[in-house]
This record gives C-alpha cells, sequence and structure tokens, in this order.
C-alpha cells in the first residue's frame, strides 16, 4: 500500500485575499527632516557635554522619525468584501459608486467641497484621491474621501467586489 499524496492546502477564498492594499508611507523629504530635527536636538545639548549631545541626538531623533512613521503608516485596503481606511471598517455594501479624483478635483474636496461629516483619510503629499458615496441611510456620513496614489485600482477593487457581492446574491436568489 502507498501512502496517499498529501492533499493539497485549501487556498484562501478570493474575499479573504486583499483585493488592494496601499500604505500612505511619508515622502523621504519628511525622513530627512526628521534626521534635521535629530541634528537640531544634538546641538541644543553640545553646550552640557559630549554624552547629553549624543544622548539629545537620540532621543530626538527617535522621536521624529517615530512621528514621521505613525503618520505614514495609514493603510487602505479592500478585504474581506469590506474598505479598510485607517481605523474605519466599512462594507462594500454601504457604499455607492467610486469617484476617481485629480490633484485639482482632490484639493476641491479638500477644502472648499469638503462636508465636515465626512469620513476623510488624507495625506497633503498624495495629490490625488477617491471620494466613495455612503449609500447607508443609518450613517450619516456622506462620502469617504481617501487619498492614494493608485486611485484608479482603489475603484477598480471596489467595484470588483460590489460586482462580485451582486453575483453571490444573484446566485444565493436563484438557489431559493
Amino acid at each position: 500500500m502507498q501512502p496517499s499524496a498529501p492533499s493539497p492546502a485549501p487556498s484562501p477564498t478570493p474575499s479573504a485575499a486583499p483585493q488592494f492594499d496601499e500604505r500612505l508611507t511619508a515622502p523621504r523629504s519628511w525622513w530627512f527632516i526628521a534626521g534635521l530635527l535629530g541634528l537640531s536636538g544634538g546641538l541644543i545639548m553640545f553646550p552640557l557635554g559630549t554624552v547629553p549631545m549624543l544622548g539629545g541626538l537620540i532621543v530626538a531623533a527617535v522621536l521624529a522619525g517615530a512621528a514621521v512613521s505613525s503618520y505614514g503608516s495609514a493603510r487602505i485596503r479592500v478585504v474581506a468584501g469590506s474598505l479598510v481606511a485607517g481605523d474605519a471598517r466599512i462594507p462594500v455594501s454601504a457604499l455607492g459608486a467610486a469617484e476617481v479624483l485629480d490633484a485639482e478635483e482632490a484639493r476641491a474636496w479638500r477644502t472648499h467641497k469638503a462636508d465636515p461629516r465626512a469620513f476623510m483619510l488624507m495625506r497633503s503629499y498624495v495629490p490625488r484621491a477617491v471620494r466613495v458615496e455612503v449609500t447607508d441611510p443609518s450613517d450619516p456620513t456622506p462620502y469617504v474621501y481617501l487619498s492614494s496614489r493608485e486611485p484608479e485600482a482603489l475603484a477598480a477593487a471596489l467595484d470588483a467586489v460590489r460586482a462580485s457581492d451582486g453575483a453571490e446574491r444573484a446566485n444565493d436568489g436563484a438557489e431559493d
């Protein structure tokens, strides 16, 4: 008797794998500025001696680096039928059509067209964005504004999830 071949590991369902994943990292110039802040901390402590100068340099550089890293750690994901933007998790079924905004239109929606009730995950160093209407009647949020370096891909991922949800609902209705 020969041992049976191991069965292949089950592949993850398409809805479990992220259809879109983007991290809004801070630009290199911000890291350069964080380094300059570290140098400034060292220079401030210079009159007190070498050890305090090194301590000031390290502490200021670490604090500035942590601030830049924290601000640049925001993620936008479309996974498991939900849009995850920062701390918010919104089911795609509660969202309407996604509108890709060019740099000029994105700036307008960040400033004079902005609604204070909207959920906004914006980064000034990312010029383009996506605006998605919230269609859930129990949610007072009119839209979601998301800065994105790849707004077309984000809109396509949202449309793909919406289309697959619609196909699943149609199949469920046909089975009944």
